[in-house]
Formats: C-alpha cells, structure tokens, sequence
C-alpha cells in the first residue's frame, strides 16, 4: 500500500511530465542558469518598481487622477511581460536538458 507521499509525489511527476516540467532532473549547470536568470530578471523588476514608484509620486503630486492610472496600468504590463520573458527563458533551459 502506498502512502499518501508517495501518490503525491506520482501525481507531480505526472504533472510534470504533461507539462514538460522536470525540475527533479535537471543538471546543476541548468541549476545556475535558472538561478541566473532569475536573478537577472528580479533586479529587472526591482528597478521598473523604483521607476514605476517615482513616476507615481510625481502623477500624485500633480493630482492628475488621468496620469496615475496610466502610470498603474504601465507598471503593470512591464511587469508581466519582464515576468513572461523569465519564465519562457527558464522553460527553454529546462528543455534543453531534455533533448
């Protein structure tokens, strides 16, 4: 009989082999460029943050309503796509290690 670990850990495995996922089998190479390009893209959206952080205090301080939801929506479709670039990145080192 299997324990309750076990099913858990085939139902991921299953997961992961539908979607192309193979975190348990990837080199320590792909490892670090993971960890690298996660780093990178962090400090990408740290910086857009402090950008997008300034250019709301001065759509505030000119109380133009207009200019802050802009800023807000702006901020919010760098973010997704630096969020994007990194994870199709990171999709596209694990897949080398699979062919």
């Amino acid at each position: 009989m299997k324990t309750a670990y076990e099913i858990a850990m085939e139902r991921l495995h299953r997961k992961d082999a539908e979607t192309g996922e193979t975190e348990t089998r990837l080199t320590d190479k792909q490892k670090k460029e993971i960890a690298e390009v996660r780093g990178f893209y962090k400090a990408k959206l740290a910086e857009r943050e402090i950008l997008h952080h300034a250019d709301l205090v001065k759509a505030r301080a000119a109380r133009e309503e207009e200019t802050v939801l802009k800023v807000e929506a702006e901020y919010n479709v760098d973010r997704r796509r630096i969020e994007d670039e990194m994870e199709s990145k990171v999709r596209a080192i694990r897949r080398a290690g699979v062919e």
